[in-house]
């Protein structure tokens, strides 16, 4: 597996994944005279089980010297957004109908970025969702994102 550079928070997800981002680029949005700027940051990742499916991941990152530290906890806002880059092929075991295909961590302990596959099996579509959850209470932001594959092509289903 290829290691990337990557912040405090990114670490953390390869420790605990098999699923790693890379980070695409990043503005700052607030500047901080101690520790780094506040900033949105763009990530992407390849989907584990389906090759040829990249999802990009934008999200709010504190910055300022909790930030800096690792200790701040980001915002729940995100968005996705998932787009074929290649011919699409699915490996390994088939498709679950619902299933967690990355996970993030935007706070030290509590909270975690998610991205989550469902598969619309009438249209022929891999829908992505992203939301955030905290071990006590939970965002209802979201954002969602589709890759319709072709009708000839089957997609793999348990």
């Amino acid at each position: 597996m290829k290691r990337f550079a990557f912040p405090l928070s990114l670490s953390l997800l390869m420790a605990a994944s098999a699923v790693s981002a890379q980070s695409i680029g990043e503005v700052d949005t607030v500047f901080k005279l101690l520790g780094p700027d506040h900033k949105i940051v763009v990530d992407a990742f390849d989907d584990p089980k389906v090759k040829g499916v990249t999802c990009y991941v934008s999200r709010a990152k504190t910055g300022g010297i909790k930030g800096g530290l690792g200790l701040a906890e980001d915002k729940s806002e995100a968005s996705i957004e998932c787009t074929q880059v290649g011919p699409v092929s699915f490996t390994g075991e088939p498709l679950r109908q619902q299933e967690e295909v990355f996970t993030e961590r935007i706070s030290l302990v509590f909270k975690k970025l998610r991205v989550v596959r469902m598969v619309d099996k009438t249209r022929n579509t891999l829908v992505y969702l992203t939301y955030s959850d905290r071990v006590i209470e939970g965002s209802p932001q979201n954002s969602i994102t589709a890759v319709a594959l072709p009708a000839a092509q089957t997609i793999p289903m348990r």
